[in-house]
């Protein structure tokens, strides 16, 4: 395969993994109506643990296995980014809308970025800076128009997904220690069975309200595992292993679009004119604070550690 079509095809993937993605707001927010949040988590997370293994298993060549001390890193990730981190967008979903996840997620790479700038002391460009706080004003347009729209029940679930996307920043700051030297499928069953776990634990909770799911409950959540679980992050590594980060994160940008778009399409609901401009203020102020992150990396292309992906 030349390098043009092997380019196209990391793009495609990586478009693909964010269609998954941003499908998994209205789909979860559809599931929520017969089953809870912390069941769904521990449902979809466990039958992506048992797909993941099998592949595992039946690949040719073995990765190499990670000393104690990475395993214990990539598990701690992996109930970071997983456990607690769909913890808080399943309980956020249930009590806001599908379509205010999808414009709140747009927010995640910045937070990101600010977390990196505390943890590693990297330097924070003036456009990047104005990215941080234009983001930042689009998120909290959002925010107060669930809370006028749906009262306090919609704001605090917003301010749940806002917390997540802190916790997802520092599975990813978390994950670049983590996953140095592991193959992209290997890393992931492994976070994937730490998190699992730790929903299995956290569902306990909710046992009261356990019954058998119906057809088309069973049917989403098994959309849920396969496609965004697993064929989402399968999907991102394959192409951020063909590109920079820089560009997959900005491709990651059409998450919140697909993402209000399927609310609409799959929930009905009604979008109103100050979440437009706020996701439109959020995906401007991304993509304002990527600018110099990706001309940085064109100018001067250094190897990157192979993340965990993005979230799904």
């Amino acid at each position: 395969m030349d390098e043009r079509k092997a380019r196209v095809l990391a793009i495609c993937s990586v478009v693909a993994a964010a269609l998954f993605w941003s499908s998994s707001y209205a789909v979860t927010k559809k599931v929520l109506a017969d089953t809870g949040p912390l069941t769904i988590g521990a449902i979809r997370f466990t039958i992506a643990a048992v797909l993941l293994g099998i592949m595992v298993r039946m690949r040719r060549t073995p990765a190499a296995r990670p000393d104690a001390r990475q395993r214990r890193m990539i598990y701690l990730s992996g109930l970071l980014g997983i456990t607690v981190y769909f913890v808080l967008e399943n309980i956020g979903v249930e009590l806001s809308t599908a379509s205010d996840a999808s414009l709140i997620v747009a927010s995640y790479p910045l937070m990101t970025m600010l977390l990196e700038l505390v943890v590693f002391r990297t330097r924070m460009p003036l456009l990047r800076v104005g990215g941080v706080l234009l983001a930042t004003g689009g998120a909290f347009l959002v925010v107060r128009n669930g809370a006028e729209v749906g009262g306090s029940a919609r704001w605090f679930g917003d301010v749940l997904l806002l917390l997540g996307g802190l916790v997802w920043a520092g599975y990813n700051v978390l994950g670049k220690s983590a996953g140095r030297g592991q193959d992209a499928l290997n890393l992931t069953y492994r976070q994937t069975v730490a998190g699992a776990g730790g929903f299995l634990l956290a569902s306990l909770l909710e046992i009261g309200d356990w019954r058998v799911p119906d057809t088309q409950t069973s049917a989403l959540l098994a959309y849920l595992a396969v496609a965004c679980s697993v064929g989402g992050f399968l999907l991102y590594n394959y192409g951020l292993r063909r590109m920079t980060s820089s560009v997959a994160v900005n491709i990651l940008n059409l998450v919140p679009v697909f993402g209000v778009l399927g609310a609409v399409v799959i929930n009905g609901e009604t979008v109103q004119l100050a979440q437009v401009i706020g996701g439109m203020i959020i995906i401007a102020g991304v993509a304002l604070g990527l600018v110099e992150r990706r001309t940085a990396v064109e100018k001067c292309p250094v190897p990157e550690p192979t993340p965990v992906g993005e979230r799904a």
